[in-house]
């Protein structure tokens, strides 16, 4: 027989089967045992009225590996309304340790460092399970609306020669014996390659050695990078990052259970995301007019003003000054104080920076050297610059803070799998 998966069952009544998983929960009775099986698929009931089996079965403690063959019977107070009865348990390895947390309880109460000093076992408790899940359809969406778009899928180096973000502290790596960094970001590699591609994407991990120990920053997050050619300007940018969030919210709803388990509450992507300029910002929460960035109070307060005037979750703050943006970001065209730029906020935290990027060869240079910055480390990257590059633009995604704030969870470090911060290495 081919393994059957546990939330198939009831499609196959009368029939004979074998399901292959762990040992979720056992509980047993004067005459019978009921054994709760996990798989990928989810939880399935099994029936032990055999008392042989039944001896089995009181050897295999919750999380064993075991396999199950037996006949399909429909039972509506079983999980999908079917069970296994007349089974048998045959283990496919020793039996499990105890586990560090109880998987089987409906909700795990442990605090955040057991959550993560154990993951991989935390991780497969099916509440947490699920904020995966609409990780990975976050991704699915976010792939197909670009590739959809006609964008291409690329994949940039980690180890870079320099730093890509001017003042961002960065990770030094000895590279065979040779100083390198851990990449910031693939910002100059996506740029180049629109030089061939026109419009591409990354997914992949980013490293900030920022000593921030907050609920919402990480050493090593997940970036959704984007870069496309041939635009006027950042609203261009900021329209196709509308399309991306909504092709992402379609997926994340395409997987109900997950939504379900996590109690996400999906928001609903405005035709047009409203925009509000960063001195207009400023203004709004009551800032000095001088202030050069907006702080976490500024977010919130934004993300309310947004929610009560256009009843959205979303909110782009545009033309930040260009004191706080990197040289390679576009001026405002009729003041250079601003720019071309933007950050998107969802539910009063930042989510994505993007905007329109400078094009011109002289134009980057003319920028460094305004910064006091030798265009000597950044030859690889203005060399594309030489050859011709259209009118350009992107932005980055932070795929932990978006599934964070998704599901309403307290802390970043709960939709990261092996969350790298200040602290933390392992596991």
């Amino acid at each position: 027989m081919e393994r059957t998966l546990g939330n198939t069952l009831a499609t196959r009544c009368g029939e004979r089967v074998r399901l292959e998983g762990w040992v979720h929960r056992r509980r047993r009775l004067a005459s019978v045992t009921f054994l709760v099986l996990r798989d990928r698929s989810g939880l399935s009931q099994v029936v032990v009225s055999d008392d042989a089996v039944r001896a089995v079965v009181d050897g295999l403690p919750e999380e064993t590996v075991v396999r199950v063959e037996g006949t399909v019977a429909e039972n509506a107070q079983a999980p999908g309304g079917a069970e296994v009865v007349r089974p048998l348990v045959t283990a496919l390895g020793g039996p499990a340790a105890t586990p560090p947390v109880e998987i089987w309880r409906p909700h795990l109460e442990a605090g955040l460092p057991t959550l993560l000093d154990h993951a991989p076992v935390t991780w497969r408790h099916p509440e947490r399970r699920a904020v995966w899940t609409l990780a990975a359809a976050s991704l699915r969406g976010f792939r197909a609306t670009l590739d959809a778009a006609g964008f291409t899928e690329i994949a940039t180096p980690k180890f870079t020669a320099t730093a890509t973000e001017s003042g961002a502290n960065v990770f030094a790596v000895d590279y065979f014996g040779r100083p390198a960094y851990l990449a910031q970001s693939p910002q100059f590699f996506k740029q180049m390659m629109v030089g061939a591609f026109e419009r591409v994407y990354e997914t992949g991990p980013v490293f900030r050695a920022e000593p921030h120990d907050t609920v919402r920053h990480l050493a090593q997050y997940t970036s959704l990078d984007v870069e496309l050619g041939f635009i006027a300007d950042h609203r261009d940018v900021l329209a196709v990052l509308r399309e991306v969030l909504a092709g992402m919210v379609a997926a994340v709803a395409g997987a109900q259970d997950a939504v379900h388990a996590t109690g996400a509450d999906l928001p609903v992507v405005p035709a047009e995301i409203p925009v509000i300029h960063f001195r207009d910002a400023l203004a709004l929460v009551g800032a000095a007019p001088d202030e050069p960035d907006l702080d976490p109070g500024h977010e919130r307060e934004l993300s309310r003003w947004a929610l009560r005037e256009h009843g959205s979750d979303f909110l782009a703050v545009e033309g930040y000054p260009a004191v706080k943006r990197p040289f390679y970001t576009h001026p405002q065209p009729d003041d250079g104080r601003w720019t071309n730029s933007f950050d998107l906020l969802f539910r009063g935290l930042e989510l994505v920076t993007g905007g329109q990027r400078r094009h011109e060869h002289a134009d980057i240079v003319e920028a460094l050297a305004r910064r006091g910055e030798d265009p000597a480390p950044y030859e690889a990257y203005l060399s594309a610059f030489r050859h011709g590059m259209p009118p350009h633009g992107g932005f980055a995604l932070g795929l932990e803070r978006w599934i964070a704030r998704l599901t309403g969870l307290d802390n970043v470090r709960r939709s990261t799998l092996f969350p790298r911060d200040l602290h933390r290495l392992t596991p």
